[in-house]
């Protein structure tokens, strides 16, 4: 076990130089007419905002591009957070009808958010073509051994599908599936800062993932792929808005930045503005990697550490703390938890 934890925090310490500089940003502006939720991403509803960039693999530039295209659109407004998602995809199918199940045992569409972007308290969200659904809440990242809240629900959410084609039937050639998901804000606010909903040039961390299975046609149905070395199905594909460096989603550092804005859609441009201190945040990240890593050796936490950066390091045998004055002003935090704060 010991073993297996140091060849992932290794992996980790890797990929973050990779990941650093490729978190994408994303203006999200408010709407004023209504959004019917019916899976369809009607031009009347959705015409005034932008697609964002395709989805790309996990692992990012290192590896190929996704086999089909996938984007999303944000929107907000008093009541909700609305997120619409194109799939392009010949194969549309699903079997999981029961709420609360693991979705991506199914090809599914995935969504992340951290309002407050220190990497704990934050919501996942998991829905297939047959719009079932999957909603928790985690405590801090699986890495620092976090709680799921599988329990969690959120109250007065809305979503849907659109399929073009027909789902579970191998016999034709579909071309994508859609979805729209309002997310309210009555909900989110119970991890956002000072529990409401955004402010005007706030940012949340969010990024989106989309798992697809290798399938083939059997009996005018699908099944996954099985590799015959194994005898299980090959690994899924993961592709993502904002690419993780590594196969793991629940590294909340390396989602995207989503900007509100209290501008109307169509009707006003604002300008996007960068974390000027990311690059403190990601090497905090860095440190606390090595920091496990070596709590996993040696069986303490280092009291001195090499770094860019001049930061300041606290231990005790239990916990360790690292932080440093950033660009902005502010001095960042991280913790034994992964859990990053500034003052």
């Amino acid at each position: 076990m010991r073993t297996t934890l140091l060849i992932v925090l290794m992996l980790t310490v890797i990929a973050l130089g990779k990941a650093q500089d490729q978190a994408r940003s994303y203006m999200c502006y408010q709407i004023s007419n209504s959004i019917t939720i019916d899976g369809i991403i009607s031009d009347s509803e959705w015409g005034d905002i932008n697609w964002s960039e395709n989805f790309v693999d996990i692992e990012g530039g290192k590896k190929p591009l996704p086999t089909y295209k996938t984007h999303v659109k944000m929107a907000w407004d008093e009541d909700y957070f609305y997120v619409a998602a194109e799939l392009e995809e010949p194969h549309v199918w699903g079997k999981l009808k029961q709420r609360d199940t693991v979705i991506f045992y199914d090809n599914d569409f995935e969504v992340f958010i951290d309002p407050q972007g220190d990497n704990h308290r934050y919501y996942e969200f998991e829905m297939n073509a047959l719009n079932t659904i999957w909603d928790l809440m985690i405590a801090k990242p699986y890495r620092d051994g976090a709680p799921a809240i599988n329990a969690w629900d959120i109250k007065g959410l809305k979503s849907a599908t659109a399929i073009y084609g027909t789902i579970n039937n191998s016999s034709d050639k579909d071309e994508k599936w859609t979805l729209e998901i309002a997310f309210p804000w009555d909900v989110l606010k119970e991890c956002a800062p000072e529990q409401r909903k955004p402010k005007n040039g706030e940012q949340w961390r969010v990024n989106f993932s989309r798992v697809n299975w290798d399938v083939k046609a059997e009996k005018g149905a699908y099944s996954k792929c099985i590799n015959p070395e194994t005898g299980k199905a090959y690994p899924e594909h993961n592709w993502v808005w904002s690419p993780q460096g590594v196969i793991a989603m629940h590294q909340p550092e390396t989602w995207g930045y989503v900007q509100f804005s209290t501008n109307v859609a169509g009707k006003g441009a604002d300008i996007f503005v960068s974390d000027e201190d990311y690059p403190l945040k990601m090497e905090l990240i860095k440190l606390y990697n090595h920091q496990k890593q070596y709590y996993n050796e040696k069986g303490s936490y280092q009291k001195e550490v090499k770094s860019v950066f001049p930061v300041h390091v606290e231990i005790t045998k239990l916990q360790f703390l690292i932080y440093a004055k950033g660009k902005t002003g502010k001095t960042w935090y991280i913790d034994h938890e992964s859990k990053i704060w500034s003052e």
